[in-house]
């Protein structure tokens, strides 16, 4: 049986372009788009959020304006 040459494997360019400040802003880039689309399906996972639940309304007084002052509104 003959032995075949060792090739490198998994090494598609040099090691100068991986270290070079172009691949690095590159892998900055994907590193963020990554992030983001994994936030974004996270959110989509999520249920939703109504906030009239836990905000006040646009025309909700925050204190009562009653001669009343003490009964509810």
């Amino acid at each position: 049986m003959i032995a075949a040459p060792y090739l490198p494997t998994g090494l598609v360019f040099p090691e100068s372009i991986l270290h070079s400040e172009l691949f690095a802003v590159l892998a900055t880039f994907v590193a963020i788009n990554t992030v983001m689309y994994a936030a974004l399906a996270i959110v989509k996972v999520l249920p939703k959020v109504y906030a009239p639940g836990w905000m006040r309304s646009r025309g909700e007084r925050s204190e009562t304006r009653s001669i009343h002052p003490d009964m509810p509104s």
